[in-house]
């Protein structure tokens, strides 16, 4: 090993990861509460113990050099190895204590944070981040190694992942209540397809499970509106701008308070799987482990969760 890079510092690798994550020396000085100068010095510094440039301007643009990309997928696994021994620590003095790094589809945002809570209680010294992304992004984010676990739908099929199932993910299509196919008592997809649709962005696993199936069934919406988010679609489809097929997780209380109506579609819902992910060859943390072992093992608990969410009658033997 060069004995140069023994002389890098762990604080010089956090700048350095700032920069990487936020492209940018003066956002990252700002997040780590430093100066701009500070932070040019301390990558400065690294260029100098790497022996080549990290980062560099295309126009008024910052990219990562190949040695740039190397260090930082270095420098994460220098730092989960860390978080792993922390945990490691505390669990043998008989706590489970750590960070549960944890990336979810933007559908899914809307049952998780109540599962995360579940879990705490069992181990409140365990806290959560949590990022919200879209199917691309969590594709993007698998093979970056920047989670312990993702949750999504559609898991993908080449990229040696592992996956556990664990909780049906309804799309059922929704119009507001003076919307004229509120009604009809029976409709078939087909019924649907004069109407404005509203559809999330490329890259959203509700629009491409959609798309799929409607080529399936043979439908063809020629209308259509492009919504960059879940919540901005619900709202759209209760401003009268079209209708929408979205995850029913997301509609519990607009549903109970009949803003929305959920359309009577022979061939709805469609059921996709919630699963969680992870990359076959990653080594989890014991918080990961654990958060893991929750959701195999807690089935009927996890569905009186989303049971109590949509505001049914929880079981008084499931509750959490």
């Amino acid at each position: 090993m060069r004995k140069s890079l023994m002389r890098m510092t762990l604080r010089q690798l956090q700048i350095f990861n700032e920069v990487c994550d936020l492209r940018s020396y003066s956002r990252a000085a700002e997040e780590m509460a430093l100066t701009q100068p500070a932070v040019s010095l301390q990558i400065r510094q690294l260029e100098e113990l790497i022996g080549q440039p990290l980062f560099e301007y295309v126009g008024k643009k910052l990219y990562l050099t190949e040695a740039a990309e190397a260090l930082q997928r270095a420098s994460r696994d220098i730092f989960g190895r860390l978080e792993s021994l922390d945990m490691q620590l505390s669990d043998m003095q008989g706590s489970l204590q750590g960070q549960l790094k944890l990336a979810i589809e933007s559908s899914a945002k809307y049952f998780v944070p109540h599962l995360f809570a579940a879990f705490k209680q069992r181990h409140p010294e365990v806290n959560l981040t949590l990022t919200v992304v879209n199917r691309a992004q969590a594709i993007r984010r698998l093979s970056d190694n920047r989670d312990d676990l993702i949750i999504m739908s559609m898991v993908p099929q080449d990229m040696g992942l592992e996956f556990l199932p664990f909780l049906n993910n309804p799309i059922v299509a929704v119009a507001p209540p003076d919307h004229p196919l509120c009604k009809l008592d029976h409709l078939r997809l087909q019924d649907l397809e004069p109407h404005t649709l509203l559809v999330r962005e490329q890259g959203s696993g509700t629009r491409k499970a959609c798309e799929e199936y409607f080529k399936d069934k043979r439908v063809h919406f020629t209308q259509t509106l492009e919504v960059a988010s879940a919540d901005a679609q619900r709202e759209c489809v209760i401003a009268g701008l079209g209708i929408a097929l979205l995850t029913r997780h997301a509609l519990n209380m607009e549903l109970a308070a009949g803003v929305l109506k959920e359309l009577p579609v022979e061939e709805l819902p469609l059921y996709r799987s919630w699963c969680v992910v992870q990359a076959k060859a990653k080594r989890q943390s014991p918080v990961a482990l654990a958060f893991l072992a929750f959701i195999r093992s807690e089935r009927v608990l996890i569905s009186a969760i989303v049971e109590r969410f949509s505001g049914k009658m929880l079981p008084k033997s499931a509750t959490p």
